[in-house]
Formats: structure tokens, sequence, C-alpha cells
């Protein structure tokens, strides 16, 4: 096993600590779940990755604001490198450890099957293109190349969708109001992180804006 691929796996092991350390117990099924159905696709994304276009895995693994190359991006990944965190503790503190939420154990379910369905989902993105993380990696001259199928065909950005989608059904999964209306502040930097990326695509990228007429949304169809 290569060493990113332990790298990626430790990272979904602090995940799984943040969460139990906030709980204060390891008696969480659904945060056994979650950190379960996550390990297993982040482990299957990243052999798949390091198998397939392991040069672009290096890139992808690095700390984030060193793969900064514009401003506003290096500004969005030190904030999820703090909201991201926060949020996982939060959900902890309040679905366990002082239980100030109740969820109904059918909202719970919406949100597993939520999670499986946006983690199969980036598993799908990732099999189409093995690197939907950032504009500054698809100018010419990296060689890089407009995506418009699987789900590039459907939305510009499937990637940053699924993160909302997942963002969402984990809340619900973990059965945390706090951790629900944590999303609104998440969901509200991933659209606006899109509409500048979108923008510099435009500029930046050749045939960009032809893609941008066949495939109209960027997040959600019918919506945005």
């Amino acid at each position: 096993m290569s060493a990113k691929l332990w790298i990626a796996l430790g990272i979904e092991m602090a995940i799984a600590g943040l969460l139990f350390g906030a709980a204060g117990t390891l008696s969480w099924p659904p945060a056994w779940a979650f950190v379960g159905v996550s390990l297993v696709v982040a482990f299957l994304i990243t052999r798949m990755v390091a198998r397939h276009d392991p040069s672009i895995l290096k890139g992808s693994l690095r700390w984030p604001i060193l793969r900064a190359e514009l401003p506003w991006d290096g500004i969005f990944m030190i904030l999820f490198t703090v909201l991201f965190p926060g949020w996982l503790a939060l959900m902890g503190l309040d679905a366990v450890r002082f239980d100030w939420s109740w969820m109904p154990d059918w909202l719970q379910i919406v949100g597993g099957i939520g999670v499986a369905a946006a983690l199969s989902s980036i598993y799908r993105i990732f099999e189409e293109n093995t690197f939907p993380w950032r504009v500054v990696h698809l100018r010419k001259d990296n060689g890089r190349r407009i995506i418009s199928t699987g789900p590039y065909a459907v939305v510009r950005h499937p990637l940053y969708a699924a993160g909302v989608i997942l963002f969402v059904s984990t809340a619900l999964l973990l059965g945390s109001w706090f951790g629900l209306a944590g999303v609104v502040v998440l969901a509200s930097a991933i659209v606006s992180l899109t509409a500048m990326e979108d923008r510099a695509l435009y500029l930046k990228l050749d045939g960009y804006a032809d893609y941008a007429r066949r495939v109209r949304y960027r997040l959600f169809p019918g919506v945005w």
C-alpha cells in the first residue's frame, strides 16, 4: 500500500477521532456507519487514483494551502480547514455528549441513504476525472481537457454538488440539528467558491464557454 493511500486513510481516522472525541463515547452507531462507509470509499478512490494517475494523487494530497494559486482559493481552503473540523465536533457535542438534538429515526435513515448516494457519486466523479479539484489544474500547460461526460454532462461542478449533499446527509444521519444549521455556512462557502471558480474557468480554459452553454447548471439541475 502506498504512503499516499495511508495518508488518505489517516485523514478518515482523524475525522473519526473528532466525532467520537467530541461525543465522549464510542457507543454511537450512526457515527460508526458514517466512518465505515467513508473509509471504504476513501480507500477505493485513493487506490483507483494511485493506480491510474499516480502523479495526480501526489499533488492532490499536498497541504491545501500550498496548492492554492489564486488568493480566493487559499482563503476558502483556510476556511474549510477550520470550519469542517469544527462542524464535526459540533455534531458530536450536539447529538451525543449534551443531547441537545432529537431527530426521528426515519430522518436518520434518509441521511444514511444520502451519505451512501453522495459518496457513490464522488467515486463516480473520480472515475470520470481523477483530478476534479481546482481550476488552476485545468490550464492548457498542464495538458488538461474539459470533461463533459458522466456527471459532468449533468452539472459543471458535480464534486461540489456531491459535497453539499454529503454535508446535509451527514448531519441527518448523525442526528444533529445544529450540524444541519452548520451546513448552511459550509454550503454557502461552496456556492461562493463555485461561482468564482466558474468565472475563472471562463477566462482561463478554452472551450469552457461552449461547455457551459451545453451544461447550463453549476451544481443542481433546474436550481443553479
